[in-house]
């Protein structure tokens, strides 16, 4: 199943509220670098204190979860970030009901960091901010996306 596309005029309207509320001006790139550039708003409220805004921190962690399902296909593993979105992603043994057998869950700053470099699968699981069950809920192979 090919990952949904980001629709781009909810996408640029939520980076420009990011950007408003982090005293920004609006986003003037090209349409190609939208999902790259709300990634790069949410990372920067998270490191000056701020929440969010909600729809921007929802494209992003989508935009790098879809990144994910693209750079590791499968069905072995599931990824969930609360309460933004959730992907299987991995080759291996498919499980078709129920609870996958491997999942992996963590909140949105934590996968925001994993997916882009700005933190390490092991440092993210000694420091407990990343739970994850099952003998292949192992991401560190897949990133940074």
């Amino acid at each position: 199943m090919p990952p949904r596309r980001l629709d781009q005029e909810k996408l640029r309207s939520a980076l420009d509220a990011q950007l408003v509320a982090l005293d920004e001006p609006p986003f003037d790139g090209p349409a190609s670098v939208l999902a790259d550039a709300c990634v790069s708003a949410v990372l920067t409220a998270y490191d000056r204190g701020l929440k969010p805004e909600r729809e921007a921190g929802r494209f992003a962690v989508r935009h790098l979860l879809e990144a994910l399902a693209e750079k590791a296909p499968g069905r072995t593993v599931e990824v969930r970030v609360p309460p933004y979105a959730a992907v299987q992603c991995v080759e291996g043994p498919r499980h078709t009901r129920g609870t996958p057998p491997n999942v992996i869950e963590t909140d949105p700053r934590t996968w925001l960091e994993l997916a882009v470099g700005r933190l390490t699968w092991s440092e993210a699981m000694a420091k407990g901010a990343v739970h994850a069950s099952g003998a292949r809920a192992d991401l560190s192979g897949h990133l940074p996306v």
